[in-house]
């Protein structure tokens, strides 16, 4: 029950969901000490691979963040380690975007962005876990980064992944106050050269029918009396987070103890919103279900209409000869539609298991894009074998599938229509233009943003970069 699922309860967005642990970023590869003004003359004494000394001090400051030279050199490094390339990339454009980093962090504290211990708690957790998976133990992590202790290195990365938090938060508020109306998307299309317009591969509409095992009243109890015995654990004084950490059957939420934070706009599910609100702080809830299983809630948080908790989900098992009868029940049904008897929409809204699909004859929106299309080269690995071989309006065979939230279920997939490769169209790729046009305005947001707080705000750079040819106005000519 991740984001994507909790909140939206879709098929397409499980299809869609990829979940990927990012060991380094560009925050992280421009990771340092914060230093107040007093003390920015600092340097280091740092060995290059020649064996020549060289001096390493502060090359850059924004705000009360500063930029050392030898930050430059590690985000080199960290980039040749994911893989990529770094023999276009010039030092001053490296430091470039190294300054965006820092201002947007900077300008996040100017407005009260804030980011809470719990958050980078569980986001330490997280890239550790993937951290110490890759590299082979947590002592290992630490001589990588060259702390002396574990202690030192958490303290290290909890600042890092702060100021990564800063930076995105600060991000993502620019881009969502920018809207875009039908006339500004029109008018962006008309500027676009015939010659230049953009090129859609194959796309294809699906459609699903949806069959779940229906799990016995006794598994169900089971799964509450084991809820029932963590809530007493943890009204006797075990970590509710730790307990996430180790039984929580929900993959967004686990590695961060089950954190969530919600208001009553955040379309989460019925009951678990019901469950959530009619909480006090403090309070841990009696066990209840909804449709990805049971679950526990602790409410550790009330400020204003926010609410910040804490939660567990458990599924029941599901036996073999329930897999067993989903799976007859639901090639009955292909057999009926092969058979004339009932159409597959027909048959999504009167017998699929799927709430979100039945309404629309088992239709799946894309996420993404949020119309009905999927373009084939970018769709989800699994989503595409299973429907890029199959004709329009041919049936696949009963596929097992099991969701991201770990419960099993069986469906039958078709594609209702097929479009072919195309240049862009104003009338039928409306919404992929909306998302160009929206997407280029909110670029023009940022740079408008960048243009007027770099004026207001304190940087400094320094020595041989101020010769750079930057893209922001950085030195304030």
């Amino acid at each position: 029950m991740s984001i994507n699922t909790l909140q939206f309860r879709s098929i397409n967005n499980r299809l869609a969901l990829t979940f990927i642990f990012l060991l380094f970023t560009g925050v992280i590869a421009s990771a340092q000490e914060i230093i107040k003004d007093s003390v920015i003359t600092k340097t280091v004494v740092q060995k290059k691979s020649t064996g020549k000394l060289k001096i390493d001090g502060v090359i850059a400051t924004v705000g009360d963040y500063i930029i050392l030279d030898s930050d430059i050199d590690k985000s080199f490094l960290e980039i040749s380690a994911q893989g990529g390339t770094v023999k276009d990339i010039t030092r001053c454009q490296m430091l470039g975007k190294l300054l965006e980093d820092k201002l947007y962090a900077h300008q996040a504290i100017q407005d009260s962005i804030v980011v809470t211990d719990s958050e980078v708690k569980g986001m330490m957790e997280e890239r550790l876990t993937y951290m110490v998976d890759q590299i082979g133990s947590l002592e290992k992590v630490i001589q990588y980064y060259k702390k002396d202790s574990e202690e030192e290195f958490r303290s290290y990365f909890s600042d890092i992944l702060k100021e990564g938090k800063l930076t995105s938060e600060m991000q993502k508020k620019i881009v969502d106050a920018v809207e875009i109306t039908p006339e500004e998307v029109r008018n962006y299309f008309k500027t676009i050269p015939k010659s230049d317009l953009p090129f859609f591969g194959v796309e294809l509409e699906v459609a699903q029918i949806v069959i779940t095992p229906k799990v016995s009243a006794d598994d169900k109890q089971k799964v509450i009396d084991r809820l029932n015995g963590f809530k007493k654990e943890i009204e006797e004084g075990s970590s509710f987070s730790t307990k996430a950490v180790l039984y929580s059957q929900d993959p967004g939420s686990r590695s961060t103890g089950g954190f969530y934070k919600m208001n009553r706009k955040t379309p989460f599910v019925k009951e678990f919103k019901d469950v959530a609100f009619s909480l006090a702080e403090g309070e841990i809830s009696a066990p209840f279900e909804t449709d990805f299983g049971f679950h526990i809630i602790y409410v550790e948080k009330i400020k204003g209409q926010e609410v910040e908790l804490r939660h567990i989900l458990l599924a029941p098992t599901v036996t073999d000869e329930a897999l067993t009868e989903a799976k007859e029940k639901i090639t009955l049904i292909k057999k009926r539609i092969e058979d004339k008897e009932i159409t597959f929409a027909e048959a999504a809204r009167t017998l699929s298991d799927e709430k979100e699909t039945r309404a629309n004859g088992g239709a799946l929106i894309n996420p993404k894009t949020q119309d009905t299309r999927f373009e084939l080269t970018k769709m989800d690995p699994a989503f595409y074998s299973q429907v890029s071989n199959l004709k329009t309006n041919q049936i696949s065979e009963p596929i097992l599938d099991q969701g991201e939230e770990g419960k099993k279920k069986f469906k039958l997939v078709t594609v209702t229509n097929r479009i072919d490769e195309h240049a862009a169209d104003y009338a039928k790729d409306y919404i992929k233009i909306k998302d160009l046009a929206l997407k280029s305005k909110q670029i023009t947001a940022i740079g408008k943003w960048f243009d007027e707080k770099i004026k207001e705000t304190y940087i400094k750079i320094i020595g041989e970069y101020r010769d750079c040819d930057f893209t922001n106005n950085w030195l304030k000519k």
